[in-house]
């Protein structure tokens, strides 16, 4: 090429960079940061919680004068909250983009999840990642303590000397065999467990992981499947990538993917999505290395066959399965108070006070087998991720439950795909060859029994299978309607499960959780937070898309819409508001159920919002025609659309 030509070249180069960077800084503004930003919170900020809402009394119109002497008339509730928020991500002497705060909700709420909240969302488990880490409001210790596999031994190595270094960090071996009875040693003493890592020339990495967000700094089972979700959306394969790593690292240290990575849930796993997780990063990324996609689903094999398949646990005598979780005495996460309304009934009964009571079940010196099964399935129920709902307490450990045993037909169908799409239909594991129709006939053989003993003619819909009392339990729930998203039902089947899923939980905001089960005899009993009015992410994103491949394209529309606008309308009232779950009836975040709403609590702008939440806005838009994008911008009602 001629030095004519490059200089041509260069010289068009140069005036498409010039315009591209003139029309971004077109609106932008040079300001007095900390005079702007005090004089907004005290003209506005009427309430003093450092947010710009819907309930403070200011005026609600605000100008600020630029340091070119320029004036900006900023408007309403929305426009406020969008200004203090740009007020506290920029510095002192950068410049405010003044297009951003008017950017259309939807696009906002969009942008921050996929180039802030996901990387506000990470950690690392390495001397670099540990500083975010040992911000730990739930330990109640001045020290962190780390838990290291007893086979890891380049981890023992790395971390041993950083006690040193680090004075807050203690380190500790776990044994080779983890019991229920060693667990519960560790209650005084908790911390985190560790995850997996890589070595480059002779460097520690941890391998990241997305923490759910607020008081979360843990890596939860299930969360981090839809959370993956969300990153392959936003083009970060490469944190999907390092989630299903990190479950391989639990699988093959803890001997299951934990309910979450702290020492107090080493005998608990959560609801399976391993193989959707393997399936979806394949299937967006199909160049993945192939060394890569076999070592990861042997570990989706390994844990479908000794966590899942184990004969007397979770493999029940009907072949299907169930949520067993093992572990002795009350559970030490939660709250003080907690089990009170339980508890007092067996005090009484063993006679001593109250307060001795706890101490003395929990050391030993009284022994209750009936209450010792009432924590059985508590913690079951804590697995299911459903922690907690009045359909599973003190009784899901007797249940072959839908949503469980649909997740693992998945499994059987997604293990039967890799193996035919990437594995040329023959994949050994431990000298034992799988083709897919091995995988295929189990999940027909599971598809069988869900429809002999879940399936209900008169309802047509599928129920929970209580094996104990050989009966179904007639209660509604969203994942009675798992069968959708995991593909077995027949059309008929789909066809009554649509009407009765828009009949019984679909609500103006979206999908509840169950249908209204609160226990009205007890006045003291707590307001489970997975059942009515609540809704949560991973039930609208699994069944908008069980309803989409049925074919059920305008209702799934629909559903997402309702979600969205929900979400949307609290954002635009709420300073930005992400937050962990959804009243779907009075369509708020100021849901009044145990542990709160995480996510709800900051100071200007919202950090990170929810993990799985941010996933489900990212699916949701995809789900959305053009038009009802410019509808949910607008905050149109959903009863005005549908």
């Amino acid at each position: 090429m001629s030095k004519k030509k490059i200089g041509f070249q260069f010289l068009i180069t140069f005036i498409v960079f010039w315009v591209v960077v003139s029309c971004q800084n077109k609106n932008q503004a040079q300001i007095d940061y900390t005079l702007t930003l005090e004089n907004l919170i005290n003209q506005e900020d009427t309430d003093g919680d450092k947010k710009i809402t819907i309930e403070d009394k200011g005026p609600k119109k605000f100008t600020f004068v630029d340091l070119n002497g320029k004036p900006h008339v900023v408007e309403g509730t929305y426009h406020l909250s969008n200004l203090l928020q740009e007020l506290a991500i920029v510095k002192e002497g950068d410049t405010i983009s003044v297009d951003r705060i008017t950017e259309a909700p939807s696009d906002r709420i969009s942008r921050l999840i996929k180039t802030r909240f996901w990387d506000n969302l990470t950690r690392s488990i390495d001397k670099d990642g540990l500083q975010k880490v040992l911000e730990d409001t739930k330990s109640n210790s001045d020290s962190l303590r780390l838990y290291i596999p007893f086979n890891d031994k380049e981890a023992i190595a790395y971390f041993k000397p950083l006690e040193a270094e680090i004075k807050k960090l203690k380190v500790g071996i776990l044994p080779e065999e983890i019991t229920p009875t060693y667990v519960k040693t560790l209650n005084d003493t908790p911390g985190i467990l560790n995850l997996a890592h890589t070595t480059e020339n002779k460097q520690y990495k941890g391998t990241p992981f997305v923490v759910p967000g607020g008081r979360f700094n843990e890596m939860y089972g299930w969360d981090s499947y839809f959370e993956s979700v969300g990153l392959l959306i936003d083009g970060r394969e490469d944190l999907a990538m390092a989630m299903a790593d990190n479950f391989g690292y639990q699988i093959q240290h803890y001997g299951k993917i934990l309910n979450a990575n702290r020492s107090y849930y080493l005998t608990r796993t959560q609801p399976p999505f391993f193989s959707s997780l393997l399936k979806e990063i394949y299937q967006n990324k199909p160049k993945v290395s192939l060394a890569w996609l076999a070592n990861n689903l042997k570990m989706v094999i390994k844990e479908y066959e000794t966590v899942w398949m184990k004969e007397g646990k979770r493999l029940t005598n009907t072949g299907l399965n169930r949520f067993y979780a093992e572990g002795i005495g009350i559970p030490p996460e939660t709250e003080e108070g907690h089990f009170d309304f339980v508890l007092k009934e067996y005090a009484d009964k063993h006679k001593p006070d109250f307060k001795s009571f706890k101490v003395m079940y929990q050391d030993g010196r009284i022994k209750d087998k009936e209450l010792d099964q009432y924590f059985i399935h508590d913690r079951s129920m804590r697995e299911s991720g459903h922690d907690t709902s009045n359909r599973l307490d003190n009784i899901c450990a007797d249940l072959n439950t839908v949503g469980l045993n649909s997740l693992l037909y998945k499994y059987e169908t997604d293990i039967a795909y890799l193996i035919k799409n990437v594995f040329d239909n023959s994949f050994e594991v431990n000298d034992t060859k799988y083709t897919a129709g091995f995988w295929l006939a189990k999940a027909e053989q599971r598809k069988k029994l869900m429809n002999t003993l879940m399936w209900n003619e008169e309802h047509a819909v599928f129920y929970d299978y209580n094996f104990v009392t050989q009966k179904q339990v007639l209660i509604e729930s969203a994942t009675n309607y798992y069968p959708l998203w995991a593909g077995i039902c027949s059309k008929e089947q789909a066809s009554s499960l649509v009407k009765s899923l828009f009949k019984n939980l679909v609500q103006k905001g979206g999908i509840a959780g169950t249908t209204d089960i609160a226990d009205k005899t007890n006045r003291n009993a707590p307001q489970r937070q997975w059942d009515f009015p609540n809704g949560w992410a991973p039930h609208q994103m699994m069944l908008w898309r069980g309803l989409r491949e049925y074919g059920y394209d305008k209702e799934a529309q629909e559903l997402a819409y309702r979600w969205l606008w929900m979400i949307t309308k609290n954002a635009v009232q709420y300073n930005g508001t992400i937050p962990e779950k959804y009243d779907v009836v009075k369509c708020t975040h100021k849901v009044y159920a145990e542990y709160g709403n995480v996510g709800t609590d900051f100071d200007y702008i919202t950090p990170s919002g929810f993990g799985w939440m941010n996933a489900s806005y990212q699916l949701g838009l995809r789900f959305l025609e053009r038009s009802q994008i410019d509808s949910l911008n607008t905050l149109i009602d959903p009863d005005e659309i549908f």
